[in-house]
């Protein structure tokens, strides 16, 4: 149940008129109850936080196009980057392994007082690798979408400086914020700090902020997720693998995941009978977001030209359009 300041904040926040703290306290108090491991009821309680932004209207508020959270202030401003994500399991595409990795992360978390409860605890510190564009970002977007919980992105930007000492000193806000604030936190481009040392040319300053981290997630006992992205899992040091509760490899699509998607994206817009095999082939090396991206391309040039369907011919002349992209783009040996 909700906490006394709680109750006492909606209340006021309601006789004020104050919609936008109305609904942060709500989707606090949402946040509570996920961490509980009430998972039912922190989602119905999103929900109808929801529906009565959307009754509104976008007209009804100056802040009523989102979702209000705890957003980060002071240094932490320019460290972390929060969002409240509505995305879904259902909205990717994925593989059978990788769909019941995330799958099982989610129900997990959902019912985290039951595993605690046994003593047990319930998996948090995920390493997600693999090439860019393969859904690794979305991922901890429908992470945060399904449990109802606020994302926070780390902002390498505002984290990585060049002075001695403060980068850790900055990283150690992040892992306190865990503590007070549940949520996702998103460490993308992982290997800026995770790369094996030696590989930069401050080698004593690389160490003491790799030697932080491993400190720090290790002794991390907050009720956050705590998820980190690379395209290069090879640079990473092996003493952080061990630190991860889970490691979730991703891929380039194949030909049953390009079907899937294509035929998501186009719904009923495209021919009868379209030879999705033949044309997921075309496809073959691209990434699901080199996939989208064409698909969008054609939907574009679609609706310019006023055209009722969309051919076999324009999905595969924008497939093609992504690969001699990819191959300019490709660093050279």
């Amino acid at each position: 149940m909700a906490s006394a300041d709680q109750l006492k904040a909606l209340l006021k926040s309601h006789l004020e008129g104050d919609d936008q703290r109305f609904f942060s306290v709500a989707m606090q108090v949402a946040a509570h109850e996920a961490k509980r491991g009430h998972g039912k009821l922190a989602e119905e309680l999103r929900a109808l936080v929801d529906e009565a932004k959307r009754r509104r209207g976008p007209g009804a508020h100056p802040g009523a196009g989102a979702v209000p959270i705890s957003r980060p202030r002071g240094e932490l401003a320019s460290v972390l980057f929060a969002s409240y994500p509505k995305a879904r399991l259902s909205d990717m595409v994925l593989g059978d392994t990788l769909g019941g990795q995330l799958r099982r992360v989610i129900r997990e978390q959902r019912q985290a007082g039951e595993i605690l409860a046994h003593g047990l605890a319930p998996r948090r510190k995920l390493l997600l690798v693999g090439p860019p564009g393969t859904g690794k970002t979305m991922s901890a977007s429908v992470l945060a979408g399904e449990l109802g919980l606020p994302l926070f992105q780390v902002r390498l930007d505002g984290l990585i400086t060049k002075f001695m000492g403060e980068t850790a000193a900055k990283l150690r806000q992040v892992f306190d914020a865990t503590d007070h604030t549940r949520g996702v936190y998103f460490f993308d481009e992982f290997d800026a700090i995770g790369s094996q040392r030696g590989l930069a040319n401050d080698v004593g300053e690389i160490r003491r902020v790799l030697n932080s981290f491993l400190q720090m997630i290790e002794h991390d006992r907050s009720h956050s997720l705590i998820v980190a992205a690379t395209n290069h899992p090879d640079i990473l040091d092996p003493a952080l693998f061990r630190r991860f509760d889970d490691v979730l490899h991703y891929e380039l699509p194949g030909e049953v995941e390009v079907v899937a998607l294509l035929k998501a994206r186009f719904a009923r817009c495209t021919a009868p009978r379209m030879p999705w095999k033949r044309i997921a082939k075309a496809a073959v090396g691209l990434s699901y977001a080199d996939v989208a991206r064409a698909a969008d391309e054609a939907l574009k040039d679609a609706l310019l030209n006023r055209s009722e369907r969309i051919t076999e011919a324009d999905i595969t002349r924008m497939l093609h359009e992504r690969h001699q992209l990819a191959a300019r783009l490709k660093p050279r040996t």
